[in-house]
């Protein structure tokens, strides 16, 4: 779903219409955003005809502003996220891995993007799944939750129930 989702990106200069795999794009007039699929834009920004929009994009900072919000709520709180978060922290830590070896800074920087978007992963988990144990959540908390995290909530919350039944069912059977 992620690879044609819209995404923005911003023309890096002009460009005739280009065909890519039968889809026909463009033109592109330097400076100008423009809408297209992502696996569009992943080409585009290969081929140095656009870049993504800066505002779009996940880096350090603001993955330390997403860790830090995430650290400071209690297990059951759980902060928004970002429009398709998971495939733009792969990105993220996709493109620092690919800048890495440039420099000790750099490296440093991937290390630190590993780091913390594990941290904001494994929290999220906990919560997710202490949620899931508990009675059925309301509309308003599970829209916190990414389409990826709802659909992992989901499964957890039926596994956690039938699980909890099977064993209650059991014990009045031996009683």
């Amino acid at each position: 779903m992620f690879e044609n989702s819209p995404v923005k990106i911003i023309a890096n200069r002009n460009s005739q219409e280009i065909e890519l795999a039968g889809l026909k794009v463009g033109p592109f007039k330097e400076g100008i955003e423009y809408e297209v699929k992502f696996w569009v834009a992943q080409e585009l920004v290969k081929a140095g005809i656009a870049r993504f929009r800066e505002e779009d994009l996940l880096d350090a900072v603001k993955l330390n502003k997403i860790h830090w919000k995430e650290r400071v709520q209690t297990v059951k709180q759980i902060s928004p996220l970002p429009d398709d978060f998971y495939p733009k922290l792969r990105r993220c830590i996709k493109e620092s891995k690919k800048k890495a070896n440039s420099t000790p800074e750099k490296m440093a920087e991937y290390e630190k993007i590993v780091g913390l978007s594990h941290d904001i992963v494994n929290c999220r988990l906990k919560k997710i799944i202490s949620l899931a144990a508990a009675p059925a959540q309301t509309d308003q908390f599970l829209k916190n939750l990414t389409k990826e995290e709802r659909a992992l909530y989901s499964r957890l919350y039926t596994i956690i129930t039938e699980w909890r039944n099977d064993i209650l069912r059991r014990s009045d059977k031996n009683e």
